[in-house]
């Protein structure tokens, strides 16, 4: 006698999907958690730039009025030595302000990854089902 091969049933592969689907959504949670603790490092970096930059120029300014008290008078007058100091300090905290705010620019606060998975799981789920 020819024995029936078993077929899972329907309750038990709802069982499976449900789990499947379980643990699936856990690892999408872990991902976008990586993801967004990667920006959060980038975002850092570029707020750090800021600041280091806004220090510069204020250096610059401080740089502007000690000139103007020490002075470099022996060259040039004194409000031109002071002048020209702090400027060079100021023009170069801007740039690296303007570098810190490239920086954040680039930084994508989606999570592409895990959208991009997610609707591979949702395809997925689609084919489990149907």
């Amino acid at each position: 006698m020819l024995e029936a091969q078993a077929e899972p049933l329907v309750g038990d592969l709802l069982r499976a999907l449900a789990r499947d689907t379980g643990l699936l959504m856990r690892q999408e949670l872990q991902l976008a958690g990586t993801e967004l603790t990667l920006k959060a490092k980038k975002f850092l970096l570029g707020t750090v730039l800021i600041i280091v930059g806004g220090a510069l120029a204020l250096a610059g300014l401080m740089a502007v009025l000690a000139a103007a008290v020490a002075g470099l008078a022996m060259i040039l007058p004194v409000w031109a030595a002071a002048l020209i100091v702090g400027l060079l300090v100021i023009a170069v905290g801007c740039a690296v302000i303007g570098r810190g705010l490239t920086a954040l620019k680039q930084i994508d606060p989606v999570p592409q990854e895990t959208i991009s998975t997610l609707k591979a799981d949702a395809e997925w789920a689609k084919e489990r089902v149907t």
